[in-house]
């Protein structure tokens, strides 16, 4: 037999059942029962007939899905017969209950009021455990045990002949030109020059080995001692010496670290299995990677969230281009809908007519609040991306992107996404509007414009606000549609406005859990840790401002 199909027909006929533990007591206390019996009756009766019929159907049929709709049935069936065949013990009934009849049904009351609270706070401790649930996965694979590999651990690195003995960010500037000297072929050190000093592209690299410094760096920093020296004849000292004036500190750790150090994450563990395996781990390491140094490793730091993203390295790659694409799509999304959305909501409520068409626009309204984001991925990609590409994709403008997959499309399509919520929240909060403010407006001799803009909208704003805080909720998290208006996975370079190529935070996640390498998931639970942040705090800017207006209200 299905188990499934056994465990959803259990589900249903519980539900179904629950309901009649709260339907079930008035009709015992009309027939002159104990209301609490008529509660446990009508929970019975709703699982015993539910199961009942599902495994009735599930022998006979076969069919999991027949049999798990069937307890719905079942389960009726069994409330109405209950409902129907139980005896009235008054037997008569006069207008209004008396005497124990209504001893009875002031109890039934009390029945329903207890099963609804105890059910309210079911349903609070359960989504409390979810979310404690939900927060302590995240966390247990933020945090934990790394085995960290070496080509040169950092303290070995060479400092005039001697190990240094100290961490790289332990080192002066000067003590980090000399360790690039030491401890890299000059060879290398040039070729960091022509990459990440000139910035020329590979081809061009031999020609330029034999031009002076001067001409190589023309547009960057170099020693002025070394400018008449062909590029192809300085030393690891003048190499460095080069490094160290063009680079900055952080740059000069990651070119050490990237380059020299090499550091190399060769196994990962949760927190959890971190704190309570630290001996087994221990000795994992020491029998397959016994050159590895075990560290305690958080995958969420400043590095993580400043850095471009790497595909290759889960313990190098960061998130600063998605978190840049995240937080330009919204900024676009919110000045998009938010205005329309108002805009609309004022329309509708304060100057529609009761016509068929502004009917028709409203139930079009409402459907289109329940529409998958999907469908709006598919209507981004038709009307941004395809049809209005010279738009989005900046070229009436001057840029060069080569089509409409674009930060600015990205913004448009969720525009349209969140605007029929932000539409209906907003028309709720203008109804809700007491119609007495608007007849003293008028009274006073405002204008119809007047009496929106001063007493309606600030009055309504509040609402209009914990609408656009559910609305953004929903946007931000979105990837359906950021997949289909273009969205890239691994983009190195930052959006640098509303017409570049983008990735976001949700894509970015998405594809870490799809690899199959342990870290990248621990890289994408600090990116979930990431996204609720810029979540949270969006969110609290909102509801600051809300208060905000709702205090001058009062």
């Amino acid at each position: 037999m299905d188990r499934v199909a056994l465990v959803a027909a259990l589900f249903l006929s519980l539900l179904i059942g629950v309901n009649g533990s709260l339907r079930t007591p008035p009709v015992f206390a009309r027939k002159g029962y104990s209301p609490r019996l008529g509660a446990l009756a009508g929970l019975l009766a709703g699982v015993g007939g539910g199961m009942l019929v599902a495994v009735l159907l599930l022998a006979v049929v076969g069919n999991g899905t027949v049999g798990a709709l069937g307890s719905i049935a079942g389960a009726v069936i069994g409330l109405a017969v209950l409902w129907n065949a139980l005896p009235d013990r008054f037997g008569s009934h006069g207008p209004l209950p008396e005497g124990e009849e209504l001893a009875l049904n002031i109890e039934a009351r009390h029945v329903g009021g207890t099963i609804s609270r105890r059910l309210f706070t079911a349903s609070v401790v359960v989504a409390l455990v979810a979310l404690a649930t939900l927060l302590w996965t995240i966390a247990n694979k933020t945090i934990g045990l790394t085995a960290m590999e070496y080509a040169i651990k950092p303290s070995e690195l060479l400092l005039n002949g001697e190990p240094t003995g100290r961490e790289v960010s332990e080192l002066s500037e000067n003590e980090l030109q000399q360790v690039l000297a030491e401890n890299q072929r000059v060879a290398r050190l040039r070729v960091y020059i022509l990459q990440d000093v000139a910035g020329a592209p590979q081809d061009n690299w031999s020609a330029l080995s034999s031009q002076l410094v001067s001409d190589v760096l023309s547009k960057g920093q170099y020693p002025a001692e070394l400018a008449d020296t062909p590029l192809n004849q300085i030393d690891e000292a003048q190499a460095a010496s080069i490094l160290a004036t063009a680079l900055d500190r952080e740059q000069l750790e990651s070119l050490i670290m990237d380059e020299i150090v090499q550091a190399q994450v060769t196994g990962s563990w949760s927190l959890w299995e971190s704190l309570a395996d630290r001996d087994g781990i221990e000795a994992e390491v020491a029998d397959k990677t016994p050159d590895a140094t075990l560290e305690w490793h958080s995958w969420l730091n400043w590095e993580f969230i400043s850095s471009p993203l790497d595909p290759r390295r889960a313990d190098a790659t960061g998130l600063r281009p998605a978190l840049y694409g995240s937080l330009m799509i919204i900024a676009i999304t919110i000045l998009v809908a938010f205005p329309v959305g108002v805009g609309a909501a004022i329309y509708l409520e304060e100057y529609a007519s009761a016509s068929w068409i502004n009917r028709i626009i409203q139930t079009n309204i409402a459907n289109l609040a329940g529409v998958p984001s999907i469908i709006y991925g598919m209507l981004g990609l038709a009307i941004f991306v395809r049809a209005m590409e010279s738009l989005t994709s900046g070229n009436i403008f001057g840029s060069n992107t080569a089509n409409g997959r674009t930060v600015f499309s990205a913004g448009f399509t969720l525009a349209l996404l969140i605007l029929p919520l932000i539409i209906i929240n907003a028309q709720e909060a203008i109804r809700a509007v007491p119609n007495s403010l608007r007849q003293a407006s008028y009274g006073l001799g405002a204008t119809k414009w007047q009496t929106i803009w001063n007493h309606v909208l600030p009055y309504s704003l509040p609402g209009i606000m914990t609408g656009t805080i559910l609305a953004i909720s929903r946007a931000i998290g979105e990837t359906a549609p950021l997949i289909l208006v273009g969205a890239a996975t691994y983009i190195t370079k930052d959006p640098t406005g509303p017409f570049s190529n983008f990735t976001a935070l949700p894509m970015i996640i998405y594809r870490w859990t799809t690899l199959p390498q342990t870290e990248f998931r621990n890289a994408a639970a600090a990116a979930i840790v990431v996204l609720l942040v810029l979540l949270l705090t969006m969110n609290s800017i909102a509801v600051v401002l809300r208060n905000r207006f709702s205090r001058r209200l009062t």
